[in-house]
């Protein structure tokens, strides 16, 4: 039979089969590392997604699987509630942590600190980050929003 007749793994899905949001492309390394026994017991060979969807209660999915919040070891940033949120697996820094920083100092030593560890070879983000990556893009927003905030409170508290 010719190679192109026989039936394929079908279509990767590339939308969340729970509330149809692109998922973000997730390496095999970090379910892995991150699902917990059961559901790391039917974890597919195929590509997996992560669903960024706050209130979706889906984490990853892949062709015909689905893992959800309680199948995971640790919570997620896309799926938790702002204000405590880890935003840093590898070092353990928090929304909270860089909120203390900009309000104490005016600015957050969190991303200088996670820049020179990463150049250190200190990171693990492919295992520790439920996305995969590292996480520097999301301390890096959250220092800016966090200080742009905080320059919003001041100039209303000088008026």
């Amino acid at each position: 039979m010719d190679p192109c007749c026989e039936a394929g793994p079908g279509p990767v899905e590339k939308e969340c089969p729970s509330c149809g949001h692109a998922g973000i492309e997730v390496g095999r390394i970090t379910l892995k590392a991150l699902l917990c026994s059961g559901a790391l017991a039917r974890l597919g060979s195929g590509p997996h997604r992560l669903c960024p969807a706050r209130d979706c209660p889906i984490v990853y999915f892949g062709q015909g699987e689905a893992f959800r919040r309680h199948e995971v070891r640790v919570p997620v940033y896309q799926k938790e509630a702002e204000g405590a949120r880890t935003v840093c697996y590898c070092f353990e820094i928090s929304e909270d942590r860089i909120a203390r920083e900009v309000e104490t100092t005016g600015a957050s030593a969190s991303c200088e600190r996670i820049r020179a560890l990463v150049q250190a070879g200190c990171c693990a983000c492919e295992v520790r980050n439920p996305q995969g990556t590292c996480c520097l893009g999301h301390v890096t927003a959250l220092v800016r929003s966090t200080r742009a905030a905080a320059n919003r409170s001041l100039a209303e508290s000088a008026r």
